[in-house]
């Protein structure tokens, strides 16, 4: 089973931020893949389960950015 969700990080300017949300998105549990669109926002992550919303929230935290 794959689940797919979508959430909108901000704070994201460069490809940098891209690379470091990415980074800490893939570590999470479970996820197995994970696309940022920098010009929206829009961070899509698949995983092998559910990833409650604070998990995700913590990651992107750890990266340095907010989940909106």
């Amino acid at each position: 089973m794959s689940v797919t969700s979508t959430y909108t990080v901000t704070g994201m300017t460069c490809g940098h931020c891209v690379s470091s949300v990415t980074e800490e998105l893939t570590a999470v549990d479970g996820v197995t893949d994970v696309d940022v669109r920098l010009d929206s926002g829009a961070v899509t992550v698949t995983s092998s389960r559910e990833l409650s919303r604070d998990e995700v929230r913590d990651a992107v935290t750890e990266a340095g950015y907010q989940l909106a």
